[in-house]
């Protein structure tokens, strides 16, 4: 088992109401409101500046060259191709740009980022990835949960699309980078240790979901 499945099962239930939310069921099968996907989606921008910034904080926190060159390919990813391919996707449900720039942050979005970069500042950077997986591996699991489940549709899911690139190959790479970097950085850890990241981890997926159900309150 590795350190991530030992993580996963220390956190449930939390874990499994996160990956079967009333919000991702509503992905599956395109019941979700359209006005909850915008909100989450307008949310999700703002997440993803505050993710950047934490890719910053992990070169910062890292020990060696490969570490730092992991936490720089998070950085180019996000400035250079996922929040612009966020910005485009969220033009494809109507929200501009400028949209974007004007909006308040909602508490659930506030609560988890600066929750994420706080424990990356006052820890080491496996603590930060600790706070980091439930978010990077988690949506890779929601996708990949959705698509084994008989309700789902995809064929006229407005959704899908969403679904697909979680699911897609190259995303769940992108996980499976994250597990093994997870297991390298907490190798020979003593248990008071794994405690301590297991109790980051909980916390990080316990907000995880609530940024879904913010989506279904439209919560600001």
């Amino acid at each position: 088992m590795t350190l991530f499945e030992r993580l996963k099962v220390a956190a449930r239930p939390d874990w499994d109401a996160y990956i079967q939310h009333d919000f991702v069921r509503g992905l599956g099968d395109g019941s979700l409101d359209k006005a909850s996907f915008q909100h989450y989606l307008k949310q999700d921008y703002l997440f993803l500046l505050q993710f950047s910034r934490a890719w910053g904080l992990a070169v910062y926190k890292s020990r060696t060259l490969e570490q730092m060159r992991y936490a720089q390919q998070g950085i180019n990813a996000m400035l250079d191709t996922e929040i612009g391919l966020h910005v485009q996707y969220c033009a494809d449900w109507g929200i501009s740009e400028q949209d974007l720039q004007r909006l308040p942050e909602a508490a659930a979005t506030v609560a988890y980022t600066r929750y994420v970069l706080d424990c990356g500042l006052a820890g080491d950077l496996a603590d930060l990835h600790a706070a980091l997986a439930p978010c990077i591996v988690g949506y890779a699991e929601v996708a990949n949960w959705l698509m084994s489940q008989s309700w789902t549709r995809l064929d006229g899911n407005p959704y899908r699309s969403w679904i697909e690139m979680y699911a897609s190959d190259e995303y769940q790479a992108v996980a499976a980078a994250e597990v093994e970097l997870l297991e390298q950085l907490c190798r020979d850890l003593p248990q008071s240790r794994l405690e301590e990241l297991a109790g980051i981890f909980r916390t990080a997926t316990r907000m995880e979901g609530a940024f879904w159900q913010m989506g279904l309150d439209l919560s600001s």
